[in-house]
């Protein structure tokens, strides 16, 4: 296989205990020709678990960031502005941030947590890695005022064409996810037909959002050639030119090094 037709998962929480043993799950993506990956945190509890995992694995790359889904009385946001800016050139994004339509936790809460950390992400020139559930007006009201430098990606996307073009109209990308693998995905894969192949990233949210066929199963990131073959067959393209498409496109957005040879 050629060094550049590898993959890249973008989004995956490869330090939650659910995923299992680390060095199974690094070893079994090699053999799928899975070999970056970009982690994301959630909230204080994990930073330093993230970044020691980055500091362990040099296929792993961190992300810094606080979570709708695991907000807390304290989310510390002077703690994360302090590591974040600290280790600025052992992250590449600040993230996962966003906001959930979906929570039982007030839009005006969300906000009050994801506006520092825009403005950290717009301070330290990185890109942001967001969750939009049921919230993408919102967000995208939120990111047109913040109007990042190096923007970043819509985890998970799951809207509209027009609010697809929107988010990549402010320098963002759009993630490519299982959701794409199930028949009821039709509408998400006639909109990203429709999307510039230079703003797609793959990802699997692993061990969450598990591929169709493997309904209720542990997700890895083993699986994002699954993923790619239908983004193939829905561009029209071989499995090849989305690996070299998506991971070009990821090297872009979070300014990766080409990998190095299959690893630990």
């Amino acid at each position: 296989m050629k060094e550049e037709h590898y993959f890249i998962d973008t989004h995956c929480h490869l330090d939650f205990d659910r995923i299992g043993d680390l060095n199974d799950v690094l070893s079994q993506s090699n053999a799928e020709n899975v070999r970056q990956f970009v982690v994301p945190s959630v909230n204080a509890d994990n930073w330093q678990r993230v970044l020691e995992l980055s500091k362990v694995h040099t296929a792993i790359y961190a992300a810094l960031g606080v979570h709708p889904y695991f907000l807390s009385d304290d989310n510390q946001l002077n703690e994360l502005g302090k590591l974040a800016t600290a280790q600025r050139d052992n992250i590449v994004a600040i993230g996962e941030i966003g906001l959930d339509g979906a929570l039982d936790i007030s839009l005006e809460t969300q906000l009050s947590v994801l506006k520092p950390q825009l403005k950290l992400a717009k301070e330290l020139a990185l890109p942001v890695i967001c969750h939009g559930h049921k919230a993408y007006d919102a967000l995208l009201k939120q990111l047109r005022i913040y109007q990042l430098p190096r923007g970043g990606v819509i985890h998970a996307f799951a809207g509209s064409l027009q609010q697809a073009t929107a988010f990549i109209d402010l320098g963002f990308y759009i993630g490519v996810g299982g959701s794409i693998t199930y028949p009821r995905g039709h509408k998400l894969r006639s909109v990203i037909e429709q999307l510039p192949h230079d703003r797609l990233l793959l990802e699997t949210d692993s061990p969450d959002m598990p591929l169709h066929g493997f309904q209720g199963q542990v997700n890895f990131p083993h699986r994002i050639p699954l993923i790619a073959q239908i983004l193939a067959d829905t561009l029209d393209m071989s499995v090849t030119q989305v690996a070299y498409l998506t991971s070009k496109n990821a090297k872009s957005l979070f300014n990766l090094p080409n990998a190095d040879s299959p690893q630990s």
